[in-house]
């Protein structure tokens, strides 16, 4: 019988710990204190001074009661409502005044005790607390649960950066759960809830049960966090490999005197590369054809292909923009100060420019400008560029009859080159220039295609977002461009 009741899994441990009936209450933000633990308290603010002197001149015993976090970084220190009900009675040690009025404490943690009422507020807060006690567990499934969280946390030292080795020789050398489970507790970087909640268990085991799983997160995070900087640092390492390898091979190479001028052209584009602010495809292909460049001589017939294509890659203005001036007034001043009378001309062009400050993407009809020869089309799209603060291209399609001046030719032909409309947004360094399309009524047709259907996919406004050019094979988009056409007559379009 006498064996029987003393294995009995939930008897109480009768503490030899007293507290006064009446503690001092001091808040703590940010962290919780556990019994047995030495802890530093910093004290700035007067009436807190004033609790610890006056806990000096007594038994020497606070009461320290970890606060709720609410975000707030100006919540009261002083508020009921924030305090937790459950803390810890802490002896003060060891004290230091500062001249500024401040105090630094070294306190020891001595038991669990919870708040029955509060006494009083002013100066600082005093409240009858009652002692917690623990009960005593030392069954075999409290020792699982003991050495498996020590054996993780043993673990996560191992891994921490923060945590000393130390720490491992007094883990190992504690053979009461509860104590055990306050010290892993009081180490591990987590919450404040979940450190009150472990605070505020009365049994051991359970204590244990609740960081077992902490412990089991943290390890995980802590593990990956370690894969995740391996693979970092590997990237880095190879990178760094492969840059000293490259200055090495540069400083061979100017010993013997073998610097040639194809690395140093390769070694300029690929600064132009990096630097350059390419869509994810177009750094691919661009990335990709660099790598074929390195691995040719630059006598061979298709390095200057090679070279020629990526060059282009690289001046297209793929996200460079000018910004629109859409100022209606100073449009009609630039329009009348260019051209005597088209009265009716100049209200379509205000009408048009008008619909577009309203909406800004609004993918409008293309301006026709109609007339015989010498009336002022051409100049009405130069001013109209002015007006909106944009670069001016112009295109004549008198007489064309070869699709690829359209889209270009493909990179197969000797001496290939991106079609013209592709070529003019490049040559004003900008995607979004006015582009005349002068004299569409003379487009030809013959056996090498028809460069007016050609045009459809250009003009028309759902498929220009990704007009592919039989040259570069990746899609430009064309949608911001202004276009203009201009005719003669308009019944041979």
């Amino acid at each position: 019988m006498a064996d029987n009741h003393r294995d009995h899994e939930d008897q109480e441990h009768v503490s030899e710990v007293t507290l006064p009936r009446e503690l001092p209450v001091l808040p703590i933000s940010e962290a919780v204190i556990f019994p047995a633990m030495m802890v530093p308290l910093v004290l700035t603010d007067t009436n807190l001074v004033r609790l610890a002197d006056d806990c000096l001149a007594g038994d020497k015993i606070l009461g320290t009661f970890a606060q709720r976090e609410t975000g707030d970084d100006e919540e009261d220190p002083a508020d009921r409502d924030l305090i937790y009900q459950v803390g810890t009675a802490v002896k003060i040690q060891k004290m230091l005044r500062f001249p500024d009025g401040s105090m630094r404490m070294l306190g020891q943690g001595i038991a669990r005790c919870r708040i029955r009422e509060f006494v009083r507020d002013e100066p600082y807060m005093v409240a009858r607390v009652e002692l917690i006690t623990e009960e005593v567990q030392d069954d075999s499934r409290t020792l699982a649960y003991m050495r498996g969280v020590a054996n993780n946390f043993l673990k996560i030292i191992d891994s921490s950066e923060t945590l000393s080795d130390e720490l491992k020789v007094v883990v190992m050398n504690i053979d009461e759960p509860g104590r055990l489970a306050d010290l892993i507790a009081s180490n591990l970087d987590i919450e404040v809830a979940e450190k009150q909640a472990i605070l505020e268990e009365r049994s051991p085991r359970k204590r244990l049960q609740l960081l077992s799983k902490i412990v089991m997160r943290e390890l995980d995070v802590l593990e990956l966090g370690q894969k995740l900087q391996s693979r970092v640092r590997k990237s880095i390492d190879k990178d760094q490999r492969e840059y000293y390898l490259r200055q090495q091979m540069k400083a061979i190479q100017r010993e013997l005197g073998d610097t040639d001028e194809g690395s140093v052209e390769l070694e300029d584009l690929r600064e132009r590369i990096d630097k350059a602010d390419l869509p994810e495809k177009v750094l691919a292909a661009a990335n990709r054809e660099y790598d074929r460049l390195a691995r040719m001589s630059p006598g061979a017939s298709e390095y200057t292909v090679s070279k020629t294509y990526v060059d282009w890659l690289l001046d297209l203005p793929w996200s460079s923009s000018s910004d629109d001036i859409l100022d209606l007034k100073r449009a009609e001043e630039i329009l009348e100060r260019d051209h005597f009378g088209l009265d009716d001309v100049k209200k379509r062009i205000i009408e048009y420019l008008a619909v577009r400050k309203l909406k800004d993407n609004h993918r409008g009809p293309i301006l026709c400008l109609a007339g015989p020869p010498g009336v002022g089309k051409t100049s009405l799209g130069r001013s109209i560029a002015e007006a909106v603060g944009r670069k001016f291209f112009r295109f004549s399609l008198g007489g064309m009859r070869d699709e690829a001046e359209i889209r270009g030719h493909r990179r197969t032909y000797v001496g290939s080159m991106p079609g013209r409309i592709i070529a003019g947004p490049g040559r004003n360094a900008t995607n979004n220039p006015v582009f005349m399309l002068d004299e569409i009524d003379k487009l030809g047709q013959d056996f090498r295609g028809d460069p007016a259907s050609a045009l459809l996919e250009v003009l028309d406004p759902e498929q220009n977002s990704d007009f592919t050019d039989h040259y570069l094979t990746l899609p430009f988009d064309l949608s911001k461009v202004m276009f203009i056409t201009t005719a003669n007559m308009l019944d041979t379009i």
